[in-house]
């Protein structure tokens, strides 16, 4: 008796071929989907022809609760400044960087309270000792009247600055060993945060503009070797940064967390 021939395998090979082009299928109106915006009157009306007893109802979204979640603000517009020309606010920021040299140099106090320039910042220093007492973060009274200047010269030149940084720094005062670095870290944070405070209490400027850092004895600007060497290494430093429009234009500025309804909230 002849054998059958044993027909060649292979007959579904075709279920394969299909099945990937489907997913492939899937996969490419997943992607187009992905891509194509949403009409809300459709949508709604694609639901009601389902069922048309359905209601609208309105869900609330919890978080998003930044600077800028005003609950007032119901557009999430931004304020910008009044000044919106460049060369203007590199003339504000120049005239302020003359006020406060003018300021150091009539009051004498050179020794105590430095000002320099460098492109759009103004850097101050303020000596430790024409602040706080040693060990302390209050701030002195004569601290505050210089202070109180330095807050009258900035509101005339508000819509200039972008952001303020103060920097407390400390002096190491053993020189063959480092400070308690907790009770270090914390002195020069709390220095800062109290020129903050007063700044934000005594301008006009927006909080969102005002920066505290502590950095302790980390950023020394002489050694700590001598009496006098520490002493220029216990000081407050304020950074003063003037306003890029460029930067503003690319989204990266401190704009987008200042909201109309408390754009100047020092400012009755």
């Amino acid at each position: 008796m002849k054998k059958k021939k044993s027909s060649g395998g292979g007959g579904a090979n075709w279920m394969d071929t299909y099945g990937d082009m489907v997913t492939l299928l899937l996969c490419f109106f997943v992607l187009l989907y992905s891509m194509s915006t949403i009409s809300e009157d459709k949508w709604k009306a694609l639901v009601l022809s389902f069922n048309p007893d359905a209601q609208q109802t309105q869900t609330e979204i919890e978080g998003n609760n930044g600077p800028s979640a005003d609950p007032e603000n119901q557009g999430g517009e931004t304020v910008s400044p009044n000044v919106e020309n460049q060369e203007e606010i590199d003339q504000m920021i120049e005239s302020l960087y003359q006020q406060l040299q003018v300021y150091s140099e009539q009051e004498g106090m050179q020794d105590t309270l430095s000002v320099t320039k460098d492109g759009g910042k103004i850097y101050v220093k303020f000596n430790e000792t024409a602040f706080f007492n040693g060990d302390s973060a209050v701030l002195r009274e004569d601290a505050k009247a210089v202070l109180g200047h330095v807050c009258n010269v900035l509101n005339g030149v508000a819509d200039a600055v972008e952001e303020i940084r103060i920097q407390g720094h400390t002096a190491q005062a053993d020189p063959n060993r480092i400070n308690n670095y907790r009770a270090d870290r914390t002195l020069a944070s709390e220095r800062a945060t109290e020129v903050v405070i007063f700044l934000q209490d005594n301008s006009k400027l927006h909080p969102a503009r005002l920066v505290s850092e502590g950095y302790g004895q980390w950023r020394p600007v002489a050694s700590n070797q001598t009496t006098e060497s520490r002493a220029e290494n216990r000081r407050v430093e304020m950074i003063i940064s003037g306003r890029d429009l460029k930067l503003e234009g690319m989204g990266e500025s401190v704009e987008s967390f200042i909201t109309e309804e408390n754009a100047n909230p020092n400012d009755e």
